[in-house]
């Protein structure tokens, strides 16, 4: 009997039952609202930030020191948005999470990671705007293509530190353990172009029960990273799947894309606030000019909203380099199977049958259902015997 790809893909989603399907979509459908109630929060906290008048009675007033201004600004700004966006935070992150048994991450050890992260953020912020206003400061009407210039050689920094230096003090990352599962990846790693030393598995679990892997860096800082809830619930031909899938975005360059894409953005952002940053500096009652970083909330609302209104783009783009790593993990691993059933997995917390529209707007991966089609016409279209060993056996992949 032929191979039915829509009925082999309908019956891995129909299994997940009619229960867990409709648990998915009210998780999914939520995360959705909350893109709105974020906005909403992030533009009403930079408005009480205004009219509250903090960054002018905290943050002293002194014309021969305007990069001390600028960096204490960031500081204020940043802390307070955080303070007061924290009721949001916790839900969303915390207590909705573990509603749906997403997390069994402690309250103490959460907030304790939030404390680091909001420090990680304020000091970048900090740096990060500090370096914008003295463009805004001394390169006239051009600022905004210096300052974006600036903002991407930061991404590109930050991307390069971060598996060595900022991942780290949330995540334990150890070599992973000889055995079937290092065997299994080497080969992939090698192909890549990673050195085995560079094969990790870090503790996922700490702050999350999803099943996920990440391939990452440049140069001397690229690394395979495994989480730990992968090798505990998964079979070999998952981990090889989704690890795979991950190396695609690294062989593929996808975070480059991704710099680039933030870029556009960012230059964008700059070009709006330009413009946009009279009127809305106004209804905020901030009578200083853009190069004063008294003006922040005002590009802070100029910033979200931006943003929001180019998520159906961004997510575009992100599900296209999804599509693209998916496609690389099925030829170069050969594991149609095990990428579809690792895929149902992370169906919990992204609804697999969503409405054309909802997929478009609000998903940044391809529906699940989409991806499982995908692996199984290529399963369709590659005989068995012509893949890669799977299941147990650790053997290496080809092309």
């Amino acid at each position: 009997m032929a191979f039915d790809v829509n009925a082999e893909t309908a019956a891995l989603v129909d299994a997940m039952g009619s229960e867990r399907l409709a648990r998915a979509a009210a998780y999914t459908t939520g995360a959705h609202w909350l893109l709105l109630v974020g906005l909403v929060v992030s533009v009403l906290t930079a408005a009480v930030i205004a009219r509250s008048g903090i960054l002018t009675r905290w943050v002293p007033r002194r014309p021969d020191s305007p990069n001390r201004t600028a960096a204490l600004s960031a500081i204020v700004f940043v802390l307070a948005s955080a303070v007061l966006t924290l009721p949001l935070t916790l839900y969303s992150d915390f207590y909705r999470e573990h509603a749906y048994g997403r997390s069994s991450q402690p309250l103490g050890d959460f907030l304790g990671q939030l404390a680091l992260s909001t420090v990680i953020s304020t000091v970048l912020s900090a740096a990060v705007l500090c370096v914008v206003y003295w463009f805004l400061r001394r390169t006239g009407a051009r600022w905004w293509l210096w300052a974006t210039g600036f903002v991407a050689i930061a991404m590109a920094a930050l991307m390069l530190a971060a598996p060595v230096v900022i991942e780290p003090l949330f995540n334990r990352f150890d070599p992973l353990p000889t055995g079937p599962v290092r065997d299994a990846i080497l080969p992939m790693a090698r192909e890549a172009g990673v050195p085995p030393q560079r094969i990790f598995v870090f503790d996922g679990s700490r702050q999350s029960n999803n099943f996920t892997a990440n391939a990452g860096g440049i140069g001397s800082t690229a690394r395979i990273a495994v989480s730990d809830v992968a090798l505990k619930g998964a079979s070999l031909a998952e981990v090889r799947a989704v690890t795979g899938h991950e190396i695609g975005h690294y062989v593929l360059h996808h975070s480059l894309w991704g710099i680039l894409i933030g870029t556009l953005m960012t230059l964008v952002c700059f070009l709006a606030a330009e413009r946009a940053y009279p009127a809305v500096a106004r209804r905020l009652g901030i009578t200083a000019p853009l190069s004063d970083p008294v003006g922040l909330p005002a590009l802070s609302i100029t910033a979200s909203l931006l943003v929001f209104l180019a998520t159906p783009v961004l997510n575009t783009a992100s599900r296209h380099f999804e599509a693209e790593a998916d496609v690389y993990s099925l030829t170069h691993v050969g594991e149609p199977d095990g990428l579809a059933t690792a895929l149902i997995k992370t169906a919990d917390y992204r609804n697999p049958r969503p409405g054309v529209w909802e997929e478009i707007v609000f998903y940044n991966h391809p529906s699940v259902e989409a991806r499982v089609r995908r692996a199984m016409e290529f399963k369709a279209a590659h005989p068995v015997s012509d893949l890669p060993a799977s299941g147990t056996e650790p053997t290496a992949t080809q092309p």
